[in-house]
């Protein structure tokens, strides 16, 4: 479970960040302003990726960035008004709010890094694609194989040892099985 970010680590970075980076909606910076002076509020902010899937968040942009001036969400609605995010801020101080800052190099920015927490709205396979699916698939049928067959040679090799015809021919009857099983036994796909 990861540590929470402590109100002063969130409002040193705001800080910093209102220092360095100019938003495209200046509404954006009163909201930021308003939730540096309010510690109460600022102990229910979160700082995370991915804020559309967030049940209350806020998407803000810098002018380095591409991607949209802001955006508000809430339970199902989503807005481009800043003052009506500020107004459902104040009115609802003790409900999570989720931010996402989007500026320049923002995921190897260490400042932005520390105050990130991970949000519990992504679903669990967003972040994996279909081919990073057939590749793991890949690498654990592999795994299996190989740990199978060693398992089968051991025992093979023990036959040998201890001169048993019969177990000799079970377990090279259960390799053959098991390789006419992976007649082109899993190889993991070049990248």
């Amino acid at each position: 479970m990861q540590t929470p970010v402590s109100v002063q680590d969130k409002k040193s970075f705001i800080q910093w960040f209102l220092n360095n980076y100019q938003l495209k909606k200046r509404e954006s910076v009163w909201i930021l302003n308003y939730l540096v002076n309010h510690d109460n509020l600022l102990a229910n902010v979160h700082f995370i990726r991915e804020a559309r899937f967030c049940p209350r968040a806020i998407i803000m942009s810098s002018h380095c960035s591409d991607d949209v001036p802001f955006r508000f969400y809430k339970s199902q609605l989503v807005t481009t008004d800043a003052e009506k995010s500020f107004h459902d801020i104040r009115l609802n101080q003790k409900e999570a709010l989720y931010i996402q800052l989007n500026f320049n190099n923002a995921k190897q920015n260490s400042l932005y890094v520390a105050v990130l927490e991970d949000n519990p709205f992504v679903p669990e396979d967003y972040f994996i694609t279909k081919k990073d699916q057939d590749l793991a698939k890949q690498l654990l049928d592999k795994t299996l194989f190989d740990y199978q067959k060693k398992v089968i040679q051991a025992e093979i090799d023990r036959s040998l040892d201890e001169k048993n015809q019969r177990n000799f021919e079970k377990y090279v009857k259960k390799l053959h099985k098991l390789e006419s099983n992976h007649p082109h036994q899993p190889k993991l796909l070049k990248q």
